[in-house]
């Protein structure tokens, strides 16, 4: 019984810190969607790891941090970035609490409902994004349709 408060202080400190922690990646990636609609380059990237990889809606859209810089960068310096509202967020720690993954549903005025999912890692210099997802969901009546259009525009091999 006299362990009983000891315990309880450390589930209470556990608690407090995975919250915190859970917080802290909900921040980052609230930022990302801020920083990218208000087209803020420097604060955008910032959230990202040096290695990370950012996959967008096309096959071909895997690029490297660097590569996704080159992207974005005509937009961002345009004033005009991405605009992508959160709509529904879940957010996992491993535990060691150095990992965290997360999925993501999205609003856009020109894509409807998207869904981001990826993973972060912390850092020295708190979380950061190490990978990004960005797609579309097609909802199952239209998938083999949909799967038909983006066939269509396969070249033959």
């Amino acid at each position: 019984m006299k362990y009983l408060p000891i315990f309880l202080l450390l589930l209470l400190s556990y608690t407090a810190h995975a919250q915190s922690d859970e917080q802290a990646i909900d921040e980052v990636l609230s930022g990302i969607h801020t920083y990218a609609s208000t087209a803020n380059f420097d604060a955008y990237f910032d959230l990202y790891t040096e290695e990370a990889i950012f996959m967008g809606t096309d096959a071909t859209e895997r690029w490297t941090i660097d590569e996704f810089k080159g992207y974005a960068r005509p937009a961002f310096d345009r004033g005009t970035g991405w605009t992508y509202v959160m709509t529904e967020r879940n957010i996992f720690i491993s535990e060691d609490g150095n990992t965290a993954w997360f999925d993501e549903l999205l609003e856009n005025d020109g894509f409807g409902q998207c869904r981001g999912t990826g993973a972060l890692v912390k850092t020295d210099g708190g979380w950061k994004v190490s990978q990004y997802n960005l797609t579309v969901p097609i909802p199952n009546d239209l998938l083999r349709k949909v799967a038909g259009m983006i066939g269509d525009l396969q070249p033959e091999n």
